[in-house]
Parts: C-alpha cells; sequence; structure tokens
C-alpha cells in the first residue's frame, strides 16, 4: 500500500518532513515523523490543540528516539468535525493510527493537558501498545473537585463558567467527558510501567479562578504526586517555572525527564 511506503521513508531519515495525511477509520489524520532509534514516541497534544504545540521540543527528543505527533480529528489539518469525542474515543484513534503507520512495538506516550487523559485512557485500553508515560500539567477529573473545596458556593459558579468555555467552539471534551460525572466511574488500572508527570504548581498575582490560587496550586501538585506515587517507577516533578505549556515554558525540563525515561526503559 502507498502509505506503508510513505511510512518506511519517513521512518529513514532523521530530519523532519512535512506533515502527511492517513486515513484511520471514517477519518483523514495529520501526522509528521522524525528521528530514529530503538524507541518509539508518540505525542499527545492538549485539548484543541494540533501537532504544532510541539514544535518547543519535537525535534529534540527527535535526536533521541522516532517521534509521531499528530492532530486529533477536529484539530490542526485533520478531518476538520465539531461534534462531541470522549478521552476513550480518541485513545482508539490513537491505537489506530499506531497499527497504520505500522508500529508494532509499544512506544513512549508523552501527553500535554487533555492529551493526558486520552494517554491515560490508551494506557489502560491498549497496555501492549504503550511502554511508558510523561505527561505534562494533565488534566484531571478532579480538577473541579479542587476549586468546590476550596470554595463551594464560588466553586460552582465557576465551574458553570468552565463548562460554557469548553463547549463554546460547538464541542465539549472535558466538561462532558468527565467533569461533570459524578460519582465518578471506576477507571481501569494502568500496568506497572515508567511513568513522570511534569505539573505546574507556578504561583499567580491574580488568578484567574480558585483552581489557579495558591491553594489551588497546592492541591494540584500534592494530587499529582500522590498519582504518580503509586506506581512502583511513578515520579512526580513539580515546577514553578512554568505555566500549563510547560513544553513551551521549559522545554529543556521536558527533554531532560523524557532521557531519564529512555535511560529507566534501557536498564529495564
Amino acid at each position: 500500500m502507498r502509505f506503508i511506503s510513505l511510512i518506511s521513508i519517513a521512518f529513514s531519515f532523521s530530519v523532519a518532513a512535512q506533515p502527511n495525511l492517513i486515513s484511520v477509520g471514517e477519518f483523514q489524520f495529520e501526522y509528521e515523523v522524525a528521528g530514529k532509534g530503538k524507541h518509539q514516541v508518540l505525542l499527545e497534544a492538549g485539548g484543541s490543540a494540533g501537532l504544532s504545540d510541539w514544535d518547543p521540543v519535537f525535534s529534540r527528543i527527535a535526536e533521541h528516539a522516532t517521534v509521531i505527533r499528530y492532530s486529533r480529528v477536529g484539530n490542526g489539518k485533520s478531518t476538520p468535525i465539531k461534534r462531541h469525542f470522549t478521552s476513550n474515543d480518541y485513545a482508539e484513534h490513537a491505537s489506530e493510527l499506531l497499527m497504520k503507520l505500522n508500529i508494532k512495538q509499544p512506544v513512549i506516550l508523552v501527553a500535554h493537558s487533555y492529551g493526558g487523559s486520552v494517554a491515560r485512557d490508551f494506557a489502560a485500553a491498549y497496555p501492549t501498545q504503550v511502554k511508558a508515560l510523561l505527561m505534562l500539567d494533565p488534566s484531571s477529573e478532579h480538577d473541579v473537585d479542587i476549586i468546590r473545596a476550596i470554595d463551594l458556593e464560588k466553586g460552582n459558579r465557576q465551574i458553570a463558567q468552565v463548562k460554557l468555555d469548553d463547549m463554546a467552539g460547538g464541542m465539549s471534551n472535558q466538561y462532558l467527558d468527565f467533569w461533570s460525572k459524578r460519582p465518578l466511574p471506576d477507571y481501569p488500572q494502568i500496568k506497572d510501567i515508567p511513568v513522570t508527570v511534569i505539573a505546574s504548581v507556578r504561583k499567580t498575582k491574580e488568578p484567574a479562578n480558585l483552581f489557579f490560587t495558591d491553594q489551588g496550586r497546592k492541591m494540584w501538585g500534592e494530587l499529582w504526586q500522590s498519582w504518580a506515587g503509586a506506581f512502583p517507577q511513578g515520579k512526580a516533578v513539580l515546577t514553578e517555572k512554568s505555566g500549563h505549556y510547560i513544553q513551551a515554558d521549559e522545554p529543556e525540563l521536558v527533554v531532560s525527564e523524557f532521557l531519564k525515561l529512555l535511560q529507566k526503559l534501557d536498564k529495564n
């Protein structure tokens, strides 16, 4: 098939090529492959973000591994559709994309923001396709719990605005996906793999809402320390130097933690 030949060519070069399009089910996905090496990496962008979100670290990661970045449906140059998808839907798309790209070995999944929710569902649903997680300020089903714990009445008003903002584009990810579900469903467990979470706990003088207050930042850091700490090979890195876009604010930190994951995998 012509797509397979294109993939073979893309994988043979260490310099990034121009983004390509590939059919996955009923959709066209924009993707790009660069780098080479025994490890393969899939980059999962944040909500409403395309593959360009990884510009600050894409070429750096490609110096050490074969790296794939793509735009989820509705983003970038992928199929322009507006309807609600869950993180489970996106995880299924990612799994199918890897198969279409003839990626047969498990990948290191690097995810940002809402992409972290996709990554967690992917790791739980497709354990043979992932061998490590690196998540950058990932979204959590407990985001709204933090807001409510600080000030229930004020928090509920702010959450109502979060819902409106999330659905402003005619579709919703975070809110309908998990923020609105209480009690929370039983999320499937992820197998014991190396896991690193880099979370921003940077304080701001004028926080946009309770989530970004000093107390909210403290609780946010504790949340991810607890989650990552549940993994025998888990690690949480809290940074006060970055905002939400850690790959843009501290690309060196992201690359450094990525290389530490590689070292850990090579020792296993």
